[in-house]
């Protein structure tokens, strides 16, 4: 707790002053927490943050907005990607006082805090001049675990044995009240996260599970925590696809600019598409019948391929990986798509 204030007052983050007419003075508390390293490795490390009650903030009175800087997950692959190909070593910084390097533009006052009153000052407030944790102004990140270590691995993110359906929702009284104690909801944010960030072959686990959040039964539950022990170790149409290979496309031209101004001399100009129907049409200037009700922005894909910027090229159904993202596989099946993406567990 000293460290913290310490570290507080080197970062001029308030003054002390008599608190204006008419204005509230937040009040502020001590989170305490315990952080595990790896095992063999970091030794348990206990931490503590003086954190602003900033609930009690009202809208245009002492803050305008909310703002939360997160970083393209895209870039997170790409750099991860880069450094497997190249044999980096990569190092993880982590900013103790991140919030600490920028002023306030509003006047928020906070209460002093119990045991840390200034002598003689106890009738003043601090007039915060940097933002601290809590506040509207500050970005917040809730982080969830769950308890799987005794849980036995799995191979695959969901077995084929898992029957889906809104009929397994809850019937009785017993069930009803049981599933209201399981945290369904947030396990599968979660994993919605995982999925988006670094678990690609997660998504379609996940699109399964999601379905029922509304009212998760106990067969739902099972299937969540076989993904959870899986993470230890939409049904194709021409317009669904249409529309993915545009995204990529865009992907990949967003990607070609960050190796750019990594100065990495990487080229990505082809995407691989596994129809040949949408190969077609993303070459063909004379839409279909069925496809010209498709969003026109979808169709810029037709001059990036006339340009040059971008090659579609048709893929083997048996080698493309992308088969764990959309359908439920076979042990032999999944673990060929992790080889061809180079995952290893």
């Amino acid at each position: 707790m000293q460290e913290e204030i310490e570290s507080l007052h080197k970062n001029k983050t308030r003054g002390l002053v008599k608190l204006p007419k008419g204005k509230k003075a937040i009040r502020c508390k001590w989170v305490f927490k315990k952080k595990k390293g790896t095992p063999g490795v970091e030794e348990l490390i206990y931490k503590v943050r003086l954190v602003v009650k900033g609930y009690s903030q009202i809208i245009s009175v002492n803050f305008a907005d909310v703002f939360s800087p997160v970083v393209k997950h895209s870039s997170i692959r790409a750099l991860l990607s880069i450094v497997v190909m190249h044999d980096l070593e990569l190092e993880q910084l982590d900013v103790k006082t991140i919030f600490l390097n920028v002023e306030l533009d509003e006047d928020i006052y906070m209460q002093q805090l119990d045991g840390f009153t200034a002598t003689e000052k106890e009738d003043y407030v601090c007039l915060l001049k940097k933002p601290l944790y809590g506040l509207k102004q500050s970005p917040r990140q809730w982080y969830k675990r769950f308890n799987m270590q005794s849980a036995k691995l799995v191979s695959t993110p969901l077995a084929t044995h898992f029957k889906h359906s809104s009929a397994l929702s809850p019937q009785s009284d017993d069930v009803i009240e049981y599933m209201s104690h399981v945290a369904y909801s947030s396990a599968v944010g979660s994993l919605m996260y995982s999925m988006v960030c670094s678990h690609l072959d997660l998504s379609y686990a996940v699109s399964a599970v999601s379905r029922y959040m509304a009212n998760p039964g106990k067969e739902h539950w099972k299937a969540v925590q076989w993904i959870l022990r899986y993470l230890r170790v939409a049904l194709s149409t021409t317009e669904a696809e249409y529309i993915v290979i545009t995204k990529a496309c865009k992907e990949a031209i967003w990607l070609k600019g960050l190796f750019s101004e990594l100065n990495k001399d990487l080229q990505i100009s082809t995407v691989f598409c596994d129809s040949q129907n949408v190969i077609f049409l993303t070459k063909d200037q004379m839409f279909h019948e069925k496809t010209k009700h498709i969003d026109v922005r979808y169709h810029f894909v037709h001059n990036i391929i006339a340009r040059g910027d971008i090659v579609v090229s048709k893929i083997n159904t048996h080698e493309n990986p992308t088969d764990v993202m959309t359908k439920s596989l076979l042990i032999t099946k999944f673990e060929h798509c992790l080889d061809l993406v180079g995952v290893h567990y």
